[in-house]
């Protein structure tokens, strides 16, 4: 990890060169992922086996994939959302050999190929983000012949997939990356944070501070954006659903209440429930003139754009990611990234630091499949022994060391009595 990136101009190089230098850079802050390269090329275990991948095409994915082909994996690769493509990161990995399809942009059409396209190689392991891969080749069961297992990187495609388990309809063993406390503890929170709120300030360049911004969703990912909204000077309004999670947002500090008197007073909404239609023009009519409206749920569900078009007499694209509805109530609304996921739509998704240890579970989580190919089949956590692998290894990678018990307190730890040694 001690690689130097040479000075360079964007105009003056190539497509695959910037995604080069953008892959290097990501990896550079991903220690984990790296360490299990240097280990895993060498061994090549991955040999002879396909890895059909669908997921976020950034250079902090590229990272992950060259893994599993330095460790001897064919890899084929597509989007897991139509705007989250990096092109230059695509143009890149064809160069190493990877099998890339997706591009930034693409159709609906497209999108739904390309996943096609994939599927058709007759992968033995599937890495998904947000279940649609998994879910199509048990929707075409002719690509699903070779599959021994799969991981899932997200909530919502978690959630999809239980159902499709408790439905009796699901094939193969599903390891739920996402349900790892390596995961979600820091991905989904500090990662989705972050990355929303630079998604909202490349789009728009507006000031945070003293703005209400209503975040509709207090899970890991909406507690994170809560959390980075206020500590921008944010006022910021939670909606939920959830009882619990009300509470807890209480307790750190935001205000509660219901979406229908949030609606009149927010400045900024985002929403982030992995559900569908949080916000409907029902809303929108009772909102401010200007307000913006953005989604870091990740389909393009939560914000109902179809009754948006329906209601608008003309848009248009005031900057990259963002545009302006003029509806026929005569009010006008930004939206950002056309509603879909904005932090990958509208800036570049989550920092590497985070998906370091996301990947590392990716990987590390296919190498328990192929070790174990009997697996019941169900959607499984991630090992224990896994997710502390990878926090050690994100420690020792941070010059950290920790204690371990001593043995009078292990003693102390499995006696009953507790009161006595």
């Amino acid at each position: 990890m001690q690689n130097k990136l040479p000075e360079y101009s964007i105009k003056d190089i190539n497509l695959f060169k910037i995604g080069r230098y953008k892959v290097l850079w990501a990896l550079q802050h991903m220690p984990v992922v790296n360490y299990l390269r240097n280990i895993y090329s060498k061994e090549k275990i991955f040999k002879g086996y396909r890895i059909g991948a669908c997921l976020h095409i950034t250079s902090e994915t590229a990272n992950l994939i060259l893994n599993f082909k330095k460790a001897g994996a064919e890899v084929y690769l597509c989007a897991s959302n139509p705007l989250s493509t990096q092109d230059e990161v695509a143009a890149y990995l064809v160069k190493q050999g990877i099998s890339v399809f997706g591009k930034r942009n693409e159709s609906s059409e497209e999108y739904y190929k390309n996943i096609e396209n994939v599927a058709k190689t007759m992968p033995h392991f599937i890495i998904d983000d947000g279940g649609d891969l998994i879910t199509f080749v048990h929707q075409n069961q002719k690509y699903i012949r070779n599959v021994i297992g799969a991981t899932e990187e997200t909530t919502t495609g978690v959630i999809r997939l239980k159902n499709l388990y408790n439905q009796k309809l699901l094939k193969f063993p599903i390891i739920a990356v996402n349900n790892a406390k390596t995961k979600y503890l820091f991905d989904n929170r500090y990662g989705t944070g972050q990355s929303t709120v630079d998604g909202l300030l490349r789009a728009t360049n507006i000031l945070i501070a003293g703005k209400t911004v209503v975040v509709c969703g207090y899970g890991w990912c909406g507690k994170g954006i809560a959390q980075r909204f206020k500590g921008m000077g944010g006022k910021v309004i939670v909606v939920e659903i959830d009882p619990i999670r009300a509470l807890e947002a209480i307790m750190d500090g935001f205000s509660v209440m219901s979406i229908n008197k949030a609606s009149k007073i927010g400045d900024i909404f985002i929403t982030a429930t992995g559900n569908t239609s949080v916000i409907t023009m029902k809303e929108i009519k009772k909102m401010k003139e200007g307000v913006i409206l953005g989604n870091s749920g990740h389909f393009n569900v939560e914000i109902r754009m179809d009754e948006i078009e329906k209601n608008t007499l003309r848009k248009r694209i005031i900057r990259d990611g963002l545009t302006e509805y003029f509806l026929k109530t005569g009010k006008k609304i930004f939206i950002l990234g056309e509603g879909r996921l904005l932090n990958l739509a509208c800036a570049e998704g989550h920092p590497p630091e985070v998906m370091d240890m996301s990947f590392a579970n990716q990987f590390l989580s296919i190498k328990f499949l192929k070790e174990n190919p009997y697996m019941e089949i169900n959607v499984h956590n991630v090992p224990e022994e896994i997710d502390k692998q990878v926090a050690k290894y994100k420690l020792n990678t941070m010059n950290v060391k920790i204690d371990s018990l001593t043995k009078i307190q292990k003693k102390y730890l499995s006696s009953w009595e507790l009161g006595t040694l």
